[in-house]
């Protein structure tokens, strides 16, 4: 299944775009979606674990994807 994924903060500077398409099978959680993204963005660490929303509601990346809802990826905020 194709889906759109909403890109925040540095993550939508390193794509130079508010949103990106992957395809991933059917059965797939956040996780894959998050792996598929990654690999489409080059500077992104294999390493980071982003924040996930799924239909504006955080998420963890365990989470199954039936493939009608709307995927946000935000980075890591830290405090200072």
């Amino acid at each position: 299944m194709t889906l759109v994924v909403l890109l925040f903060a540095r993550y939508r500077e390193a794509a130079k775009a508010s949103s990106v398409e992957v395809d991933v099978p059917a059965g797939a959680t956040l996780d894959d979606v998050w792996s598929k993204v990654r690999l489409g963005i080059p500077g992104l660490s294999p390493d980071e674990r982003p924040l996930f929303s799924c239909d504006r509601v955080y998420a963890r990346g365990d989470r199954g994807i039936a493939g009608h809802e709307e995927i946000a990826v935000f980075p890591p905020v830290s405090g200072g």
